[in-house]
């Protein structure tokens, strides 16, 4: 279910429509980047490191160089600087540690999977039969592989740097002037109200898409030319020519239809760069298509954090303060942005709640892992997990219902626009609303008389109700503010309309699809907002020449963004008409008005359509002297602020006591993302971020063994879960628009994974709280889940083991303190910008 849109004749905005790029992505009549078939074209093959951490001793190629149809072969000593080096856009602090990441290292490997040599030979079958023949030597060294003990600097992941901490970020809301001091609000909490400590990990993720990472190269014309498989292809171009020396001007990307990306394409790759280098060496155009397993194993992982929190309430259960302390592996190089995700959810800690006073601190760690960097929500779902674990911690304590503790601290629709203890100002929400709306289709009420009554009968089969109430920053986007947090680039974004002669609409956008419905929802947009119909709309996207202004499709930016920026372009074009109607009905342009796709003047019937407009502009044989041929426009749009989607989450789990097994019984989300423009692509959106955010929550761990292999290398152990993992959602959506945008819009793509994840595992842990359970490590399988239930203590349920501290590896717990005492401050924050260091 949907917002209800009141449609009026011919309107697009709000109604469901099928996709119009499904039609080709279906039936195979599409262009992936591994179809691209090239006159000439060589394959490449690569051989990866076994070893996690080891010096190369030596590269024999001879072998393979002699195999059927090899042309080439390479090692990391044959690379000469033309070849460039992967760069990190997102240097946090000044003093960052940043190992120089080469596409293929010529002495020593720093993770399981990485490159070492190339075999290009004249099929892809052939390259990978040679690439078994390539003998490599290695010198095994000592891998820094668990967090904890990398921190400690117990073993170096790249010994030349002497450490393994890269960047240490901190945020303090009495420094920025945004709120109090945490440890004054914790102290007197310990006085007089209640201390919870609690630890949690974000275990290491794989994104995991549909389609493998492939890349084409074509050096044979003016421009050398790229296809890609990623989600960034204007910051691909980019990186190319800062880091290679060639013209920007003479690098084409083209990212042709993704399958998929989830963040885990938003990365410039040493496949890329090996393809570019390996293209212009021979002259010929080369194709690389990673394995599955490759995928798995190389490309980059998120989350992988180890989160402790420290929250201060008062004796009724106002929240005073909230203390965090991360540290976030970075895997063995500081990927693209991958530094700077942990800072993303710095901001979102505090959600939807009035904290007083506020401290973050986030120290990265590098790693010999595979590298981390966005992953769907990037920084947002790990925020809103430890928030809504610990407000479900803090109920418990208290004896209360958890939406009811909430409910008494988050930020009623009456304060919006609203400055949070982290410095944002949240523009526009309900909160209570949404909770009411959740409540009543899921059944709130009786689910937990159902939860009564299990407990007391001691059911093997014990029923646990989660919630999850979160808000995000999404439409990453101002400049200015991540000009503020040292991010290398900006966040506006470009849209062109073009008018055709014919009476149709040509749109390039800057942002690209991999699956999100673009063609489809900007169509929608532009047929509203010029009055021509849906099928008269062609986009375009996705190649560097043709949109030649972008900055690309990650962190729900595409419609809050790159839609704003197409508003604003079709905007102009009705300006542009406007003289011309004007001239061709000799009127004042000023007694024109815009209605359906025609300009008329105003009171009467004389009017003349958008798209004849457009014909006599193409044909300029009369038109005004001190204006231009031709009404097409364009638009870059940098917002002001981020814009902030929020829901309530509601799920029941059924656990049972025996086995550990954990099952979905009913999951109902309510969702505001403002204005609302195809209710059937947010469902699909929805349902997507639920399963994937479920995942992390019960399934899905990259798991690597004491050697530092990734044991979970395919998806028989990767546990990717199918439709029969799961249930059938009662999603729905509300709408407070926006006040940032035209539209009112809000971002989508992320809000099903960010909220899912506390909502299962706060449910999971409903149903064991009987027996003193109060955290199960993610994923909650069902050994786990024994597990834990075995360590609990039954009836207990006011303290609980967490995981080792960060500078006590032998074992430290969370705790919970507790006395009597006056009332604690409740106040929100003041509204005063900060930025964290």
């Amino acid at each position: 279910m949907t917002a209800e849109v009141e449609e009026r004749p011919g309107q697009e905005i709000g109604r469901d429509r099928r996709r119009k790029e499904d039609r080709r992505l279906i039936t195979g009549r599409t262009k992936w980047t591994d179809n691209i078939v090239l006159p000439g074209m060589l394959h490449m093959a690569m051989v990866r490191s076994p070893f996690a951490h080891a010096t190369i001793t030596s590269v024999d190629t001879s072998e393979a160089a002699q195999a059927t149809n090899v042309v080439a072969v390479y090692s990391g000593a044959d690379l000469d600087e033309s070849v460039g080096t992967l760069i990190n856009a997102w240097p946090l602090t000044p003093d960052q540690v940043t190992p120089v990441h080469p596409a293929m290292p010529a002495d020593r490997v720093t993770f399981a999977g990485e490159i070492v040599a190339v075999v290009v030979a004249r099929s892809a079958a052939e390259a990978r039969d040679a690439a078994e023949l390539v003998d490599v030597d290695y010198d095994e060294l000592p891998a820094a592989l668990d967090l904890k003990e990398a921190a400690a600097d117990t073993v170096l992941a790249h010994p030349d740097l002497g450490t393994n901490k890269s960047a240490l970020w901190v945020f303090d809301s009495a420094e920025a002037g945004t709120g109090g001091d945490v440890e004054q609000a914790i102290a007197a909490a310990r006085e007089d109200g209640i201390v919870i400590e609690r630890e949690y990990r974000q275990q290491r993720l794989i994104p995991a898409f549909m389609e493998p990472r492939s890349v084409v190269v074509d050096p044979t014309g003016e421009q050398l030319t790229m296809w890609s498989a990623t989600q960034i292809p204007h910051i691909l171009r980019f990186a190319l020519a800062a880091t290679t020396g060639v013209p920007e001007s003479k690098i084409r990307v083209i990212a042709p239809d993704v399958g998929g990306g989830f963040g885990g394409k938003l990365q410039v790759t040493p496949e890329e760069w090996l393809a570019w280098w390996v293209a212009r060496q021979l002259g010929k155009p080369v194709k690389y298509t990673e394995t599955r397993s490759e995928s798995l194993m190389a490309a980059h992982h998120g989350r992988d954090q180890w989160q402790r929190l420290t929250l201060a309430a008062d004796k009724q259960g106002h929240v005073t303060g909230l203390k965090v302390d991360l540290l976030a592996d970075l895997g063995s190089y500081v990927a693209l942005i991958g530094g700077g995700v942990p800072v993303l959810g710095a901001f979102m800690f505090n959600a939807i709640y009035k904290f007083p006073a506020y401290h973050f601190s986030m120290q990265s760690v590098l790693t010999n892992k595979a590298w981390t960097d966005a992953y769907r929500g990037a920084g947002r779902p790990e925020a809103t997990f430890a928030i809504e674990r610990l407000m479900d911690e803090l109920a418990a304590e208290l004896g209360e219902d958890p939406i009811v503790v909430r409910e008494r601290n988050w930020i009623r629709h009456e304060e919006f626009p609203f400055t949070s203890v982290a410095g944002l100002e949240y523009d526009s929400g309900n909160y209570e609303a949404a909770t009411a709306e959740a409540k009543a289709r899921f059944g709130y009420d009786e689910l937990r008389e159902e939860q009564r009554r299990r407990r007391e009968s001691k059911d093997r089969v014990q029923l646990g109700i989660g919630v999850s109430t979160f808000t995000e920053m999404c439409g990453l986007a101002p400049s200015r503010v991540l000009g503020s947090l040292d991010y290398g680039a900006g966040g506006w974004e470009h849209a062109s309309v073009r008018m055709l002669a014919t009476g149709k609409v040509e749109v390039v956008v800057g942002v690209s699809a991999h699956g999100q419905g673009h063609e489809t929802a900007f169509s929608q947009i532009v047929a509203d907002r010029l009055g021509v119909p849906f099928e008269d709309v062609e986009i375009l996207h996705g190649d560097t020449q043709i949109s030649h202004k972008g900055l690309d499709t990650y962190g729900s930016r595409s419609l809050v963004v790159g839609g704003e920026a197409l508003v604003r372009a079709t905007d102009k074009v009705i300006d542009k008409a406007r003289r011309y109607a004007a001239h061709m009905l000799e009127a004042n342009p000023d007694d024109l008005e815009f209605k359906d796709g025609r300009l008329g003047v105003a009171g009467t019937d004389q009017s003349v359509a958008l798209t004849e407009i457009a014909t006599a502009a193409f044909a300029s044989h009369d038109y005004p002297e001190d204006i231009e041929p031709g009404i097409d426009a364009e638009a870059t749009y940098d917002p002001v602020n981020f814009n902030y989607p929020h829901g309530t989450h509601l799920c029941a789990v059924e656990v049972d006591t025996e086995t550990g097994e954990v099952r979905l019984r009913k999951y109902t989300c309510v969702d505001d993302i403002g204005q609302v423009i195809n209710p059937l692509i947010v469902e699909g959106q929805v349902h997507g971020g639920l399963v994937q955010g479920i995942a992390q929550a019960l399934w899905e761990e990259a798991v690597h063994d004491d050697s530092g292999t990734l044991v979970s290398g395919s998806f028989v152990d990767y546990l990717v879960p199918t439709a029969a993992d799961t249930i059938s959602f009662d999603t729905s959506t509300m709408s407070t628009h926006a006040t940032t945008n035209t539209l009112g819009t809000k971002g989508v793509g992320e809000a099903g994974t960010i909220a899912s994840t506390p909502c299962v595992v706060n449910g999971v842990v409903d149903a064991l709280r009987p027996f003193g359970v109060h955290d199960v490590q993610m994923p909650c399988t069902p050994e786990r889940v024994w597990q834990a239930i075995r360590s609990g203590t039954e009836g207990d349920d006011t303290t609980g083991a967490a995981a080792p501290h960060f500078d006590e590896v032998t074992g430290d717990q969370g705790q919970t303190d507790r006395t009597a005492g006056a009332d604690g401050p409740t106040g929100g924050a003041a509204s005063t910008e900060g930025a964290g260091r």
